[in-house]
């Protein structure tokens, strides 16, 4: 069952313990718990340790095991001061992202104990899962995990540069004390630009960015974008807001 986020992130823990099923032949057993820590979709925001705490306790005081989506498991951490494995230290599993802030340029983990990691690769085996001669990905994430996780409060800088930045731009609404990480999110008010308008007035400029949905955008930074990167990123928001998107005709294709 989906429970709804509230806006810091985090799921009600007494709407999930009222949601809990049992034993009941006509509904699905519920057997886990999942959250995701920097939750995205909330802006990057960060569940707090005692919070992981407790949605532990929840689940392992009804039976359930405590999975956590950690695919900026790192940003939260080094936002809140503690090392990774206190802040998933009431979780079963966790799956973490070696790319993303990170840097390396491919890899996932997910981590258990040792009775879980064997099941996992039995599973993965099934599915027909595997991959050889991997040792240049895990050289890769070892770099990533020993060297790159210090340098992610630059990220956490760098956006909430761009997210002051973008607050003083008409047409642009955004809560700069929102932004905690490297995810910045922000609406276009403008009625006369849609979000496309602006995602290709931007990519003519050399700038790439990705419409969240409706009139919400989302901007990601990271090891390949520097202070002076977000002070070109901003000339450029101010240029293409000032033009209206106005591309004479030529279609520009944008990634996020």
């Amino acid at each position: 069952m989906a429970i709804r986020n509230q806006a810091d992130g985090t799921l009600d823990l007494n709407e999930i313990a009222a949601n809990i099923r049992g034993d009941n032949e006509h509904y699905p057993v519920t057997k886990l718990i999942c959250i995701e820590n920097t939750q995205n979709s909330c802006g990057g925001t960060v569940l707090p340790v005692a919070y992981m705490d407790a949605a532990g306790d929840l689940a392992h005081d009804n039976g359930l095991k405590l999975h956590v989506d950690g695919a900026r498991l790192w940003n939260a951490a080094v936002a809140l001061g503690v090392s990774p494995a206190r802040l998933v230290r009431n979780a079963d599993s966790v799956s973490v992202c070696l790319s993303k802030g990170l840097a390396a340029p491919v890899g996932s983990v997910v981590v258990g104990d040792a009775p879980f990691i064997q099941r996992a690769r039995r599973m993965r085996k099934v599915v027909g899962g595997g991959l050889r001669q991997a040792g240049i990905l895990a050289a890769a994430g070892i770099v990533a995990v020993n060297d790159m996780v210090e340098r992610l409060t630059d990220d956490h800088a760098n956006a909430k540069r761009l997210a002051e930045g973008l607050a003083q731009l008409e047409g642009i609404a955004i809560d700069p004390a929102a932004t905690e990480t490297n995810l910045v999110f922000f609406e276009l008010t403008r009625d006369d630009m849609t979000p496309a308008h602006l995602v290709n007035g931007l990519a003519a400029h050399g700038v790439k960015l990705n419409a969240a949905g409706g009139r919400r955008l989302r901007a990601v930074l990271n090891y390949h974008v520097t202070a002076e990167d977000v002070d070109r990123v901003l000339a450029a928001f101010r240029t293409t807001l000032l033009e209206g998107a106005h591309l004479n005709g030529k279609k520009v294709v944008a990634y996020g």
